[in-house]
């Protein structure tokens, strides 16, 4: 009885007040390099079968001297990332509201920071169904001031899914753009209805928790539905992401101009960008947007990488008709003066300054213009060459369900 109650309370909330989508995002200006990742595997999103050994694990750093006592729980998500109708006792098996025990103090560092770390499933932790989660962290006895939210996802692989990336696309052929098909196989997993039950999700590169939905399938066929040739799935093709590292005190490596010392930090200089698009296309070895922690001077990067103020310059020799943001998977997708550039009219360049973990990152710069959509094509250009990799999830409801359950992940690459 007690669940039903809260059952009804739950829907009506929702009803009334509505729910924001959960995100990987910071909260408290204190907390930096926070990661999502794949257990084993630092460069794949954070999709993990269910029930394997390789699971997930959340990291973060708090610049501060001193642990904090901080604690986390999770709460399971629906396809759109807002809560689904499960209580915690349909989603975990073991305890929710969890102390972080695993946190080590920075070592040898100008930089004084408590890196935090939670592995999923632990043993105190499980889970029992698949989809989307969403991992709050929180002080000690103040559940509703979060610090972040980490979102990722279990799979069970129940479907097999085939894809395809073609330049031939139906609005243009090899210019500006790339279509996707991909197919669904289910021989051996029961979907009565596809058309009703099935959703897909598809997104690009870092991008790991919006994406365009596909309710409808082109064909559906014996035990296989099929997905192309609507416009959802024609993207821009965009640009290799840009890069540099900071992974040396003593040297310049790759992308940084010059590296100096003001008490406290050390500075990289990054090498003057400019905008790419109309040129020609060039291509690089990229982590699709992703950044990795690391530094030649230790193994032990999680706790001995300093932190590095890096100043980016992009030089258009006049301002643009609109704000230039920073964008990569270390902005959490910011649009705001974290990761806004500022046009300086001496150097005729757009400027920003930003307090980064030694490492090997990704980046681009957007424009936002008013009334519109951050876009990246107006500085870096859209070129059908580019080697994007996009993440196709299956989601599947039967009728009378009250979860989406992730039955299907896939990573198709150029």
């Amino acid at each position: 009885m007690r669940y039903i109650l809260s059952f009804i309370l739950l829907l009506a909330v929702q009803a009334v007040c509505g729910v924001q989508p959960y995100r990987t995002e910071i909260f408290n200006p204190n907390v930096h390099t926070l990661q999502v990742r794949l257990s084993g595997d630092p460069l794949a999103p954070p999709v993990a079968l269910l029930g394997s050994d390789n699971g997930i694990v959340v990291s973060f750093d708090m610049l501060e001297d001193n642990p904090q006592y901080l604690y986390y729980r999770v709460v399971h998500c629906d396809a759109d990332w807002t809560p689904s109708l499960l209580s915690e006792v349909e989603y975990i098996d073991g305890f929710n509201g969890l102390s972080v025990d695993d946190y080590a103090l920075s070592f040898n560092t100008y930089c004084n920071y408590v890196h935090y770390r939670i592995d999923l499933p632990n043993d105190d932790m499980r889970f029992r169904v698949s989809g989307n989660y969403a991992l709050l962290v929180y002080h000690e006895n103040n559940p509703d001031s979060l610090l972040l939210t980490a979102c990722f996802s279990l799979t069970e692989n129940l479907v097999a899914l085939s894809c395809e990336i073609t330049t031939r696309t139906d609005v243009d052929y090899n210019k500006a753009h790339q279509q996707l098909s991909f197919k669904v196989m289910y021989p051996q997993y029961e979907i009565r209805n596809p058309r009703e039950e099935i959703k897909a999700v598809v997104s690009a590169n870092a991008d790991n928790e919006s994406g365009v939905w596909l309710s409808q399938p082109l064909y559906v066929r014996n035990q296989e539905v099929e997905y192309g040739h609507v416009p959802q799935l024609i993207f821009t093709a965009g640009n290799e992401y840009r890069r540099f590292e900071t992974v040396s005190r003593h040297y310049n490596t790759i992308g940084v101009e010059s590296m100096r010392y003001f008490d406290p930090y050390y500075h990289a200089l990054l090498r003057p960008d400019s905008p790419r698009a109309g040129g020609a296309y060039l291509y690089d070895e990229t982590q699709k947007g992703r950044f990795f922690i690391r530094t030649d001077e230790s193994d032990e990067a999680d706790t001995e990488a300093d932190y590095f103020v890096v100043h980016f310059t992009l030089a258009t020799g006049a301002p643009l008709d609109g704000e230039v943001y920073l964008d990569g998977e270390f902005t959490h997708g910011r649009r705001d003066e974290s990761t806004r550039l500022t046009y300086n009219p001496a150097t005729r360049a757009y400027e920003k300054s930003l307090l980064l973990k030694q490492g090997a990152y990704n980046y681009r710069y957007v424009l936002q213009r008013p009334g519109r959509a951050a876009d990246a094509a107006p500085i870096e250009g859209n070129f059908y060459e580019t080697r994007n990799e996009y993440q196709i999830r299956i989601y599947h409801r039967p009728q009378g369900a009250r979860y989406d359950r992730l039955v299907g992940y896939t990573r198709c690459r150029m």
